[in-house]
């Protein structure tokens, strides 16, 4: 007899005397006439690249990673608790369940033993690949290649719900399942001319979007550029107006400046005066005060002899000092007032000459202003006259010819034509050297029957008249050993009336 532990990631399965089938476990004592084995409940990767074909015949490679294992149910492991498979299905626990899952995964673990050649392991393996793949390739036939490829995750769950329906009798169960990127199958391009075409859209795509953010920057900058120019335009405005009233309150200010100047001026003046005189009529009145002393003392010495004399002086002096004080308080008045009424008078022009120029600077900015405003307005309803008569006369072409029949263009080109050319004296000379010019005094068709004789004679007949228009029009002489004395012949002979030698009666040569 043995007491028999399980390891974490094992259970046990026993089997012999007293158990009727198989008996799961985490441990046990074993005794005799009975059997114990471990199994591992690890679950394993599978991964399979698969060939399937969808219902439009198309073949395509489907890699796929299924991670099974044994089934550990809610008397194992859970306890009861609500489970969530691969696919994210939630699943309530099964109160029937009395491990019924562990015990077919140890049964079909015992079959593997059983088959000889095939390792436990190698026997599930080939159990699971086989039905991922029958169970996979069924699903994948039922469905068309744009359905598996948008419906991904849908794709998915209907994968594990056929596989695990299936799985489940012997006990297992898919813990995950990862289907990856769809690939193509050998001698196959679909997924690669799709791949292809989606990213020549993505950079087309990009191509357009590129030119129209062009679009919106150029567009922007420029409503930009003249949003400012406009706004640059009104600060100039405004700030054209507020120099001119910085300049009015300027003068306004020197004005004021100017005027409190000549009155403190005037003031220090008057202060001036006023201490001259205080000083004037202190010193009088010392005076004052010594002569009466120096008198009451003349007085009391002569006051016998001369008391009604030096009264007499007294008294004139003392009125000599009033008139002469008065004299001058009245001239400082007249001086003060004078020089106020001087000051009064700058200022007041002053003020006038900032005013009328502060008016002058508004009246010209806003006569400027209102001038470009009417010349704007002006230009803007000449344009759109311009477009109107554009429609009308078929378009820019029509346009131009009308405003140049308007504006007597063509009448101005003719002009100056008939100007180019006036008082020009071209001369025309005409010659005859065809079949009909024959010899002298000859009839016509008479020359016919020469045949080439007939050809090098008007070639020659037509040299001589040739060098004469030339030397007449452009003033050229050829050398008299070439044709100088041949000209003057046929010259003479034009004078007199008489025939050119060697041309016919039919010859003629006129000139205009």
């Amino acid at each position: 007899m043995v007491y028999t532990i399980a390891s974490p990631d094992e259970y046990l399965a026993i089997t012999g005397a007293g158990v009727r089938t198989v008996k799961i476990t985490k441990s046990a004592w074993v005794w005799p006439f009975q059997r114990c084995q471990r199994f591992s409940i690890q679950p394993r990767d599978y991964n399979l690249n698969l060939q399937t074909m969808t219902r439009e015949k198309l073949q395509f490679l489907l890699p796929v990673v299924f991670t099974v294992g044994p089934y550990v149910n809610q008397k194992g492991v859970i306890d009861g608790h609500a489970t969530r498979d691969a696919s994210g299905d939630e699943h309530a626990p099964d109160p029937d369940d009395r491990g019924d899952a562990l015990l077919k995964y140890a049964m079909l673990l015992a079959e593997g033993e059983a088959t000889k050649g095939v390792s436990p392991g190698q026997h599930i393996e080939n159990i699971v690949k086989g039905i991922i793949e029958g169970e996979t390739r069924v699903l994948v036939s039922s469905l068309t290649i744009e359905e598996i490829f948008t419906a991904r995750e849908e794709f998915k769950k209907r994968i594990f719900r056929n596989i695990q329906s299936e799985l489940g009798q012997f006990g297992l169960k898919i813990y995950n399942a990862n289907v990856k990127e769809l690939r193509d199958a050998p001698q196959s391009s679909y997924f690669e001319s799709l791949s292809r075409k989606a990213h020549e859209g993505a950079i087309n795509q990009a191509r357009i979007d590129v030119a129209e953010a062009q679009r919106r920057g150029n567009v922007g900058e420029a409503q930009r550029q003249g949003e400012q120019n406009r706004e640059i335009a009104k600060i100039n405005a405004e700030t054209a107006v507020q120099k001119t009233e910085r300049d009015s309150e300027r003068a306004q200010a020197e004005a004021t400046l100017a005027t409190r100047k000549t009155v403190f001026n005037r003031d220090v003046n008057i202060a001036q005066i006023e201490a001259t005189r205080a000083t004037e009529s202190r010193d009088e009145e010392l005076r004052k005060e010594v002569e009466v002393k120096r008198a009451f003392t003349e007085l009391e010495r002569l006051r016998a002899s001369d008391v009604v004399k030096a009264t007499i002086a007294r008294e004139s002096k003392q009125q000599a000092a009033d008139a002469k004080a008065y004299e001058e308080q009245a001239q400082a008045k007249a001086s003060f007032f004078s020089e106020q009424q001087a000051a009064d008078a700058a200022a007041y022009k002053l003020h006038k000459e900032a005013e009328a120029k502060f008016y002058a600077t508004t009246k010209e900015a806003e006569a400027h202003l209102v001038q470009q405003q009417k010349e704007a307005a002006g230009i803007s309803a000449m344009a759109g006259a311009y477009s109107d008569l554009s429609l009308a006369f078929g378009g820019p072409a029509g346009l131009i010819q009308y405003l140049m029949i308007e504006k007597g263009v063509y009448t101005q080109l003719a002009h100056a034509n008939a100007d180019a050319i006036r008082g020009l004296n071209p001369k025309m000379t005409i010659w005859n050297t065809g079949a009909q010019a024959g010899s002298e005094g000859g009839k016509p068709g008479e020359g016919s029957s020469m045949g080439g004789v007939d050809q090098i004679r008007n070639m020659y007949q037509m040299l001589p008249p040739l060098m004469s228009t030339i030397n007449e029009q452009t003033g050229i002489t050829l050398p008299e050993w070439q044709f100088g004395k041949l000209a003057g012949d046929i010259s003479e002979r034009e004078v007199s009336g008489k025939p050119i030698q060697g041309m016919g009666s039919n010859g003629t040569s006129a000139q205009k």
